[in-house]
């Protein structure tokens, strides 16, 4: 599936796009099932049940404005067959092989006028692992540009394998640990709706604030070889943690 230069720009930049590999229905029903979620937050006062709170520039939450689900993927199971979809899958097996799991599942609404998902980080920082093996995938279910805070990508930081220093965020990026990077090296990754990201889970990535009047919905996991050991994320443990194929 994926050429002998896809494969080179992975290995040196650490990053694949997709553009627009989901579309049409699939990609409608998939919005219609996180309408319902950022419909379900509503109610909202405080975080429960994998449903977390937009903070503001204090760090206090948001009534009602959702920032993210966690554990996305158990919260509404439907959604695993996004994660399934064959076409990513193919991409995926190519990279890491045949037999995959999936863990660590998140929906970031990225709601207009101030919504906001990740600062700049390293997401095996946050898996206690180097392993170039852990692929992370998001998915972005709506257009993006930087207006409403696409995705921002460092090319080449995952080559060295280690981890920068992180620190805890502060106001609107209180959910979190982040670092800093040289953003004018940043790649941003203005896409069309069902772009499909894959990356390495040792580059640096990020987003902004959006601060348009469009929400932007993404999706995002991380696929492993089903036999890959990671301690924080036993199978048949960590609920979290999915066969894909």
């Amino acid at each position: 599936m994926l050429t002998s230069h896809e494969f080179q720009q992975f290995r040196e930049e650490g990053y694949l796009i997709f553009p627009a590999l989901i579309s049409g229905e699939p990609l409608q029903r998939y919005k219609r099932l996180l309408d319902d979620l950022v419909e379900r937050a509503r109610a909202l006062k405080t975080n429960e049940d994998g449903f977390t709170l937009q903070p503001d520039d204090q760090g206090h939450l948001i009534t009602g404005r959702l920032f993210k689900v966690q554990g996305v993927c158990v919260v509404e199971p439907h959604l695993l067959d996004l994660a399934r979809e064959p076409a990513i899958v193919l991409r995926v097996t190519d990279l890491i092989g045949a037999s995959l799991h999936m863990f660590g599942t998140k929906f970031f609404p990225m709601l207009p006028q101030g919504g906001t998902s990740t600062g700049w980080h390293q997401d095996n920082h946050y898996f206690g692992t180097r392993s170039h093996l852990v692929l992370s995938c998001g998915i972005y279910l709506e257009d993006t540009d930087q207006s409403n805070a696409c995705l921002r990508l460092l090319p080449r930081s995952h080559a060295t394998g280690e981890w920068v220093e992180h620190t805890s965020g502060e106001g609107t990026f209180a959910h979190g640990n982040w670092t800093e990077v040289d953003e004018s090296q940043a790649l941003f990754v203005e896409c069309p709706a069902g772009t499909v990201v894959l990356f390495s889970a040792n580059l640096l990535h990020g987003a902004g604030t959006n601060t348009s009047d469009r929400s932007r919905y993404s999706t995002a996991w991380h696929y492993i070889p089903a036999n890959l050991d990671l301690e924080q994320f036993p199978f048949g443990e960590y609920k979290d943690r999915h066969v894909i194929c």
